[in-house]
Order: C-alpha cells, then structure tokens, then sequence
C-alpha cells in the first residue's frame, strides 16, 4: 500500500518522522541512531530531505576561480534505499524543483523507480542563498505543480526528450507541503490556497503542513482547504523546540507565529534545557490534541530533536 492510500484508509493517528541526510562526507550512522530511538512507535513512514544544489567558486589558483556546483547533504536516493532495505517501512524522499534541472530531476526519478521506491514528496524548495526571490535552475521548473506533471508524465512512459515507453508498473504518488500560516512569497491565504488546489488538481494525494505551534491554526487551515473543494488528507508537521535560539530563528526562517501563551513561557526560559522541557511540554499538548481529532497522521521534523520526539510520542502513542 502506498502512503498516499494508507492516509486516505481508516486507521489509528499514525506516527511519522523527517530526517535529515548527512552532511557530505559523513557517516549514515547518525540517521539510523535517530530511527533507531524513534523506531518503537512504529513509524507509518519516514520522509527524507533533499537539498538544493549551491554554487561556490573554488581557487585553482592566485587570482583564478573554478565555479563549481555541490551539495552540502547529497545521498537522498541512496539513503531512501538504505531505510527501506534496513527497516521494511516505505521512505518517502523529497523530490524538488530548486537546483535541479527536469533532467536531473528525470534521472533521479528513474533511480528510484528502479529501486521501487515509489512515495515521493513533491515540493518546489528553497530559494539560493542570497537571492531574494526563487530563481529557477536552467532547464528547471520554477513551481511545484509543474514538477507534479513532469512526475504524472514519467508515470505514463513520457520522457523530457518526447520519447513515449510503456507506464510505469509501479506509478509514483506523492504528497505536497500546504502552509497553515501561508507561503512567505504568497501575495495572501487566498492565493496561497490557490496554488495549493493547483497541486492537488495536478494530482497530489495528501498535504503535509508546514511546524506550527497553534492547532487553531491548523484546524482553520483544514476548513480553508475544504471550503475550497480540496478533499485529500492533510498531514500536521509538528516540531518541538530544543533550544534558545528558536524563539527568534523558527518565525524568522519558517514565517510562523507563536501562540500568546507559548511565548509567556518561553520568555521565562534561561537556558537550552529549559526551552527543552517546556518543547516536550507542548508538544504532548499538540499532539494530544491532535490525535483526539483523529488526524491521519502526525509527522515530526525530527532535526536535532529526537529525544524530545521520543518523549512526546510516548506520552501520546
């Protein structure tokens, strides 16, 4: 059974986590110590991130520059096979639109389905550092619901070069991120949603939420998405705060906002353990609360948190 199918049955709020690939050049280990502690609550699916390819320039020598194209976490395909291959659960890596070419984006797309890894999510990413507005790579696509249709499309045997072979056995589905809080770049809810029906219309099977801290937000967000005729599951991604910094760093990077009664407490925070403490405290809160709404699934963003994640899911699973 697909994820896309699993979300769509009748079952139990299930449990799944995000992780993280390595940075390059560095071990595995530190993935499967975080699936590892996080294995007992019987995860439905474990999503891994991709990261865009960035541009530096290299010294050959005095004066002259080699610019060169590089990754800081490759190894996306490599470790979605490895998961499958070591925990029998489905992976579901994230395929994007920023830094890859549809080529580069085909072949990946043929690595996987020859691995018959088949959950994908599909999402437009990241912008390049420094840009101030998401410039698509050349040959790419500039949104995600074109990189939906481009994954239809190597459903149905048709390459970018035109060339038509028979369908896949095994077609890709995937899911799609939605923004309670709405899209940075979205001029407001009402065009942000737009996009998101678009995605869903291309074919998208579920929505994955952006972190909040408000389940009010989400729950408005759901009846948004229904008044609009969007009728596929959609997935709440919560994360637990761990440290000081993300008082500022989360509404600064994600565009979120923190509940009235959420930054009361963590004003009275002094220090990392604290933040911790009170992130699993309001994380049991989230979930809790979640889960009595009978929402398919909670999904983790599980960076640097594991342990907090661990602690949450054995108060609420």
């Amino acid at each position: 059974m697909s994820v896309a199918s699993f979300l769509q049955s009748a079952h139990p709020t299930a449990f799944s986590f995000e992780v993280l690939p390595p940075l390059r050049g560095k071990s595995i280990e530190s993935v499967y110590r975080t699936i590892d502690r996080l294995m007992p609550f019987n995860p439905a699916y474990i999503n891994i991130t991709t990261h865009r390819t960035e541009t530096i320039y290299h010294e050959v020598q005095e004066g002259m520059f080699e610019k060169l194209s590089v990754r800081s976490r490759p190894g996306t395909v490599a470790i979605a096979a490895a998961l499958k291959g070591r925990y029998g659960i489905p992976a579901v890596p994230h395929v994007i639109c920023s830094g890859f070419s549809r080529a580069e984006i085909e072949c990946e797309l043929v690595d996987l389905s020859f691995l018959d890894i088949t959950d994908l999510i599909v999402l437009r990413g990241d912008r390049a550092r420094g840009e101030n507005r998401f410039v698509p790579t050349p040959g790419g696509h500039e949104h995600a619901e074109q990189l939906c249709r481009q994954v239809n499309d190597f459903n149905a045997g048709l390459l970018i070069d035109g060339t038509q072979s028979d369908p896949l056995a095994t077609p890709f589905t995937y899911g799609v991120a939605g923004y309670p809080e709405k899209h940075e770049e979205a001029m407001n809810p009402d065009t942000d949603l737009a996009y998101l029906k678009a995605k869903v219309e291309a074919g998208a099977q579920y929505i994955v939420t952006q972190m909040f801290f408000d389940n009010s937000r989400y729950f408005h967000f759901v009846e948004r998405v229904r008044q609009a005729g969007i009728n596929v599951p959609v997935i709440p991604g919560i994360k637990p705060l761990t440290t000081l910094n993300h008082r500022s760093m989360l509404p600064k990077t994600f565009h979120i906002d923190y509940p009235a009664e959420l930054v009361k407490e963590l004003q009275r925070c002094q220090n990392n353990d604290d933040v911790k403490a009170l992130g699993v405290e309001w994380g049991i809160q989230q979930a809790r609360e979640l889960k009595e709404h009978g929402v398919p699934s909670i999904h983790f963003y599980s960076m640097n948190a594991a342990a907090s994640i661990e602690k949450i899911a054995k108060a609420v699973y």
